[in-house]
């Protein structure tokens, strides 16, 4: 099972010496992987209240972003093997062509080493400014993929759809990664899991006990069979958002918060269902927004 960590593109960790050496530092560990979040803003007054905290609020640490794909780009130019993935990009607030052609630059400048996440957003706040509409997003998904994947894959390339056209043009170049980059959908709701299963590389589940992730993933696995595809084929790449403590904590913790020892037996269950991958991500764990807790924590859970 391959073994990733966060990047560190959302708070106040998020800066130029902090990004340059968690990069460094990954490689210098042997990492497999480096991710980077998305966030838009941070709603003084959200529409949407974050499940998580009591106000509804979003974390203080989501006021301080860098923007993920500038920092992926920036990333691939001061490594050399790791692969480098976005944890997620929410598709409502791009254009897919635009979109493309970035992820294309990016493939490219790290020599085929892009991992593309993908989700459909929850914020009403962020859609609002992104002029995305929630209730469309969903059947917008469909072919955004599908647009992304005709960009990658042909040339010229032509698309009408209902949502989007792209006249039939030459668009180049074209990833390094073939057929194209692996795509991930951070996919819960019935009809995303039937989408993952019909048209994505794998899975990015988070905050979701292993019992329930190997159930889901099996149900994926079977519509995946179901649409003809080769099940066997569709990977499953975890988010550990990672909350450490000094002392373990009860029965009823979140997956990958509590004691180190917790957070490895955690690791260990996942490598027994079958993950292909776990990425580290400590935003919110205590201390880890200073730069030298970030390092500490990639090299005590390196040997997970």
């Amino acid at each position: 099972m391959r073994i990733g960590f966060a990047l560190g593109n959302i708070g106040p960790v998020g800066s130029l010496e902090s990004i340059t050496k968690v990069a460094q530092r990954a490689e210098e560990l042997g990492y497999e992987s480096l991710w980077t979040v998305e966030r838009l803003l941070w709603p003084v007054n959200p529409q949407t209240p974050y499940p998580v905290t009591q106000d509804g609020h979003l974390p203080v640490e989501y006021k301080h972003v860098l923007d993920p794909l500038d920092t992926l780009t920036f990333a691939a130019g001061i490594t050399r093997k790791v692969a480098l993935g976005t944890s997620v990009l929410d598709m409502p607030y791009y254009n897919p062509v635009v979109l493309a052609r970035r992820l294309t630059t990016i493939d490219i400048l790290s020599n085929g080493r892009l991992l593309v996440g993908l989700g459909l957003g929850w914020s009403k706040d962020e859609m609002d400014a992104s002029g995305a509409e929630m209730k469309e997003r969903g059947a917008k998904a469909d072919e955004f993929i599908a647009v992304l994947k005709a960009i990658w894959t042909t040339d010229p390339v032509e698309f009408h759809g209902k949502h989007y056209q792209v006249p039939k043009s030459y668009i180049s170049q074209k990833p390094v990664q073939k057929p194209h980059p692996p795509i991930y959908l951070a996919a819960f709701a019935p009809p995303a899991l039937k989408r993952l299963a019909k048209v994505a590389d794998g899975w990015n589940p988070v905050a979701i006990p292993v019992p329930g992730m190997q159930q889901m993933f099996a149900g994926i696995k079977q519509m995946a069979k179901d649409a003809g595809r080769d099940p066997a084929s569709l990977r499953m790449v975890v988010r550990a958002n990672l909350v450490l403590s000094e002392k373990p904590l009860g029965q009823d913790r979140p997956l990958f918060s509590g004691s180190l020892d917790q957070v490895k037996e955690d690791t260990q269950a996942c490598r027994q269902m079958g993950a292909h991958e776990v990425f580290y991500d400590p935003t919110f764990s205590p201390g880890a927004q200073q730069l030298s807790k970030w390092l500490s924590l990639m090299e005590q859970v390196r040997g997970f």
